[in-house]
């Protein structure tokens, strides 16, 4: 048995977290496994999480796990199955793209706005404090 009451170990590095799972025996001489995420944060102390779940419960677990990854498979394919619908979707409707623009025209009501205190220029909108005064005929 090794340090702590640990019988296997084996690690899983990701980019700034790593996955430890640790077959362990307690005092009494239960079998257990213990999962330790530990989080590297900037120049600080790593977080680290942990559970445990015990011999008598890793079936449950499993299949709990077994579910949720199954659930993550299909939700992916289908949003893939989505994305292609899409893009098809779009490519009928607009075709390829290939050399071709698409211009958007502007109708006779944008090009006639009333004078409304609002100066338009492209994407920033000046809001005109005051509107300047008609001189008046004498």
């Amino acid at each position: 048995m090794g340090a702590r009451g640990e019988l296997f170990t084996t690690q899983v590095y990701l980019d700034n977290r790593s996955y430890f799972f640790n077959v362990k025996e307690n005092r009494t001489g239960d079998v257990f496994l213990q999962i330790v995420e530990s989080k590297n944060r900037d120049g600080a102390e790593a977080d680290r999480h942990q559970i445990a779940i015990f011999a008598e419960d890793m079936q449950k677990f499993l299949q709990g796990m077994e579910k949720s990854l199954d659930f993550v498979e299909k939700d992916r394919k289908a949003r893939q199955k989505a994305a292609r619908e899409k893009k098809a979707a779009k490519e009928a409707k607009y075709g390829r793209g290939e050399g071709k623009k698409i211009y958007r025209v502007k109708s006779d009501k944008e090009t006639e706005k009333a004078d409304d205190g609002i100066k338009r220029t492209g994407k920033v909108i000046h809001i005109v404090s005051k509107k300047p005064s008609e001189e008046k005929e004498d």
